[in-house]
């Protein structure tokens, strides 16, 4: 008999089982449809010895002590901070848009000051701000917007951004410093050794059994359990009662090549012409010193594994309806991305996690984080904040050989 039956290895599923392993003492099965753990944060050494990230880069970003603490005890970290450019107009400019991208964009010289004025200038204020487009353009005006955004949304998302909520471009900063970092976050680093071994650290006790390539409805009334934990799609659960939830999808195609840097970024956006939003570098992102270097290409697509939900008033309305449903529902929990049905980051399922596991035992989220009733078998136990200082250029050295 199991305490729980969790859905899905990914970083909702696996944070919860450790919680209620090492935190409950519960004995609890974790199965997952994929060959392995870590959802579509996993990471693997390629044929050329090189490590990548299978479903794109995913790049740790919080302002959370409390979840990077927590992830801390699973991880040591190489310090990384996140840098992307746009390849626009035949140029490679930082985006997000800085006083750097609009110097080197018009061949100008503009202080941040007479940066702000020019953003004030070519704005196009919106009485009120509705749609994606609403937001770019009244900030930093219609031809930024054209050059940036509108086809790069049009490509990821497979509509306009005037059809598209608010929330989608509105998590794209614009500066008026030189600030070429992605993210502004306080802690921005990378599992050491990569996500896949966090992960197994995380599900490294012996209160979690492991099944993979396994659908869930096969084991289920063969399996006992007292209560579930489903982080898969919440229309799924319910057999598409209302309808298919939409998502867009992605299409990765890695290669690798035989030069030791292939492009002048981690991660170069192509807002335009191409059928590809981006082109990641992993070797950046990983600090890992090789000969080849490894880099994937998306290509957004309607059909496929579901990862991004489409933020439109309709499917907030349609979500509303499974979610009423999902409430109905003892002793089953709907935890993560595709079970809430919204986009989140990776710390913001860590922390989702976290408060479901508190709800679970009756305890604050940052207590519920930092129990620990079982003896745990994770080999590594790391002070927080322990991030390794970078070298040089801050892409760190090559990854220490795993044991």
């Amino acid at each position: 008999m199991f305490d729980y039956l969790i859905v899905g290895a990914g970083f909702a599923g696996s944070v919860l089982a450790e919680r209620l392993a090492n935190g409950s003492n519960k004995r609890v099965l974790i199965c997952d449809k994929r060959p392995h753990i870590g959802g579509n944060a996993y990471d693997h050494y390629n044929d050329d010895g090189i490590l990548v990230h299978k479903y794109g880069p995913h790049i740790f970003h919080t302002n959370s002590r409390e979840v990077f603490e927590y992830l801390s005890r699973f991880t040591e970290w190489r310090s990384y901070q996140h840098r992307v450019l746009a390849h626009v107009d035949g140029q490679h400019v930082p985006i997000p848009i800085n006083l750097d991208t609009i110097n080197q964009l018009y061949g100008l010289n503009l202080t941040a000051f007479e940066v702000e004025e020019f953003f004030k200038k070519v704005a196009e204020p919106c009485e009120k701000i509705r749609t994606s487009e609403d937001v770019v353009v009244s900030t930093v005006g219609r031809e930024l917007y054209e050059k940036f955004f509108r086809n790069y949304t049009r490509k990821q998302w497979g509509l306009d951004p005037s059809e598209l909520d608010a929330s989608v471009t509105s998590r794209v900063p614009t500066r008026t410093n030189r600030d070429d970092r992605y993210f502004t976050d306080t802690y921005q680093a990378m599992p050491l050794h990569g996500y896949t071994r966090m992960f197994e650290r995380l599900l490294d006790s012996p209160n979690i059994k492991i099944m993979l390539n396994c659908d869930y409805r096969e084991i289920e009334r063969d399996i006992q359990f007292r209560e579930m934990i489903y982080t898969g799609p919440v229309d799924a659960y319910f057999d598409y009662r209302y309808g298919k939830l939409p998502y867009r999808s992605l299409e990765f195609k890695h290669e690798t090549h035989s030069t030791a840097q292939f492009q002048s970024a981690p991660v170069v956006n192509y807002p335009n012409e191409q059928a590809y939003t981006r082109v990641t570098e992993f070797k950046y992102l990983t600090g890992q010193e090789h000969n080849k270097t490894s880099i994937v290409y998306e290509y957004p697509q309607a059909e496929g594994d579901p990862y991004y939900p489409i933020p439109r008033p309709e499917n907030a309305d349609l979500y509303t309806k499974y979610k009423a449903l999902a409430d109905t529902q003892t002793g089953v929990h709907f935890v993560g991305r595709l079970a809430t049905y919204k986009y989140y980051n990776m710390d913001q399922i860590v922390a989702q996690a976290l408060t479901v596991y508190g709800k679970i035992v009756g305890m604050k989220r940052k207590e519920a984080a930092k129990t620990i009733v079982a003896k745990t078998e994770t080999k590594i136990s790391v002070p927080a904040y322990q991030i390794p200082k970078p070298n040089g250029n801050g892409n760190g050295k090559s990854l220490p050989t795993l044991s």
